[in-house]
């Protein structure tokens, strides 16, 4: 349906949890650092409290953790937390494949004492391998009083040096005020690590919407400022809203052969896809207003439906038909299994990368000349490299380059070992790294470990922009930046202009917007974000795409 006129190759709104469309916000990522940290404790005993609100990400936070525990890590997930105590116990049994049929026929079926002592042999063997034993409860919210204090009795599972169980809570903001409850105090008191996750900011969300629509495989963002203000409005910045009003945009503007959403296909889309707000119980003094209020409205509804543009009618069998059954999804993709730290240290350790072959390779991407010379003169990086070729180097966050949406080179250090990688691609879990002459996944936690922010980057830009401009110049650099500026962070404006205060507050919300140092001067990581802009040059890839 909407995919080609869009130019997508899949859905970018899907509410299913694909882990390549992840957009983790700065609170995302703390929240999944906390659960990490709270896992890697091992034996520190004591509960982890993840709480959000429905929707918020609770649990593609927790898909992501499970695929980043360590290997000698078991798992108990339980899914289904509406349980009596001996449910909650065969559950968890049975997640550790455990033989619920040789401890109930030892004569204590159903008994408590029988699944613990299964349970403790098995944490003490456990132990004893050097392994980590977690147990995960989703939606613990629902968890009963007498759930949640057997819960609590399985942290007296321990050796004299350490506890034996890790749990992990993740719950509705409902959890809080039910562990505040005086019986279950003692619950309370050991919860070491808590962390409430929030929705997403006004800028997260677009950032959201453009991270989805790209790993989709668009390439031009339908959704206008005002659209995604008004996306952020209804949603509350609720990623599981934000799909679904974003999901019916999309198909609101393809039955309407409109290539940009604006707000009005947003508000409708929100009428038909948000539940109905509870009404509340007007003032008496209201009862004299309401009557005009309500012939007003009525008036204007009226006038709406004459002017309002109506969408094709769907044939009975159509609209019957829900759209994830009409829109085609692709295969699923493989995704290769992403390097950890000590993995990459080994490729560092083992051979020395030259780091002219990293540098060859971004002119090449950018189609310069990349003969040994040409790469060891990029090697120093000059701010013009050539007529219209400029280089940048500095250091910045992973975030930030991903928004630059073109290759760069990182600086990787180990233990006196250093080299520059490639950056290819990157999602919200993984980054596709060229090392040497191999293309690898690498995750991303293990990324920070080996590269502190130290980058170089390639742009194309006209000759002109040498000279940099600065507040009160004006000419061809000053109106090359207003351009790139425009409609989103400045309106429209004919003729020369001068670099004002209007055009310098316009310049610091685009570097908020970007991840940069809002300072409002036009410095060369400025102007590589406003160059990214262009179409022309090499992007980066998902993870999963390279070679």
């Amino acid at each position: 349906m909407y995919l080609e006129h869009y130019g997508l190759t899949e859905p970018p709104f899907s509410i299913t949890p694909d882990p390549r469309f992840v957009f983790l916000s700065e609170r995302h990522r703390d929240a999944l650092a906390h659960l990490l940290f709270g896992i890697g404790q091992g034996g520190g005993g004591g509960f982890v409290q993840l709480t959000g609100e429905v929707g918020t990400g609770k649990t593609t936070l927790c898909r992501l953790l499970l695929e980043q525990i360590p290997e000698t890590t078991r798992v108990a997930l339980v899914l289904n937390p509406r349980v009596t105590p001996v449910e909650l116990l065969e559950t968890i049994c049975e997640e550790l494949h455990l033989d619920l049929d040789g401890i109930h026929a030892q004569g204590a079926g159903g008994s408590i004492k029988a699944l613990v002592d299964a349970l403790n042999a098995y944490l003490l063997e456990a132990y004893a391998q050097g392994l980590r034993v977690v147990l995960i409860i989703d939606e613990a919210q629902n968890l009963s009083v007498d759930a949640l204090e057997q819960v609590r009795l399985l942290t007296n599972l321990e050796t004299p040096t350490q506890k034996l169980l890790q749990i992990v809570l993740l719950a509705q903001p409902e959890l809080r005020t039910i562990l505040a409850r005086d019986e279950l105090r003692q619950l309370a008191q050991r919860i070491t690590a808590r962390y409430h996750l929030t929705p997403l900011d006004a800028a997260e969300t677009g950032e959201y919407l453009r991270h989805r629509f790209r790993v989709a495989g668009g390439q031009h963002f339908p959704f206008n400022a005002a659209a995604v203000r008004r996306i952020h409005a209804h949603s509350g910045g609720v990623p599981r809203l934000i799909n679904n009003i974003a999901e019916r945009s999309l198909l609101a503007g393809y039955a309407h052969d409109a290539s940009v959403i604006d707000a009005r296909w947003v508000d409708r889309a929100a009428a038909e896809v948000l539940p109905a707000r509870s009404r509340k119980w007007w003032p008496p003094r209201a009862i004299v207003t309401v009557p005009l209020a309500v012939a007003a409205i009525a008036l204007l509804a009226l006038a709406l439906t004459l002017w309002w543009p109506r969408a094709p009618a769907l044939s009975p069998a159509t609209a019957s038909t829900p759209v994830a059954s009409v829109v085609a999804k692709p295969a699923a993709r493989t995704v290769q299994p992403a390097l950890d730290a000590t993995a990459v240290s080994a490729r560092l350790d083992a051979s020395a990368i030259p780091a002219t072959a990293a540098w060859s390779k971004l002119l090449a991407r950018w189609q310069l000349p990349s003969g040994a010379n040409e790469a060891a003169v990029a090697a120093t990086c000059p701010p013009v490299l050539a007529a219209g070729v400029y280089c940048l180097r500095g250091h910045t966050t992973l975030d930030a380059l991903i928004a630059q949406d073109r290759p760069a080179l990182l600086r990787l250090r180990h233990d006196g070992n250093e080299t520059w990688a490639l950056l290819e691609g990157a999602d919200a879990r993984q980054a596709r790294l060229r090392l040497g002459d191999d293309s690898v996944a690498v995750d991303r936690i293990a990324l920070q470990q080996l590269w502190d922010g130290e980058h170089a980057a390639l742009w194309r830009a006209p000759a002109f922009l040498a000279d940099t401009p600065r507040l009160g110049s004006q000419g061809a650099a000053t109106d090359w930046v207003r351009t790139r500026l425009q409609p989103r962070y400045l309106p429209a404006q004919p003729g020369a202009v001068v670099f004002d205060a209007a055009m310098q507050q316009a310049v610091r919300q685009f570097q908020r917007d970007r991840g940069l140092d809002s300072d409002g001067l036009v410095g060369p990581a400025t102007l590589l974000a406003l160059a990214a802009n262009d179409g022309d040059g090499p992007h980066l890839t998902t993870p999963e795409g390279g070679n």
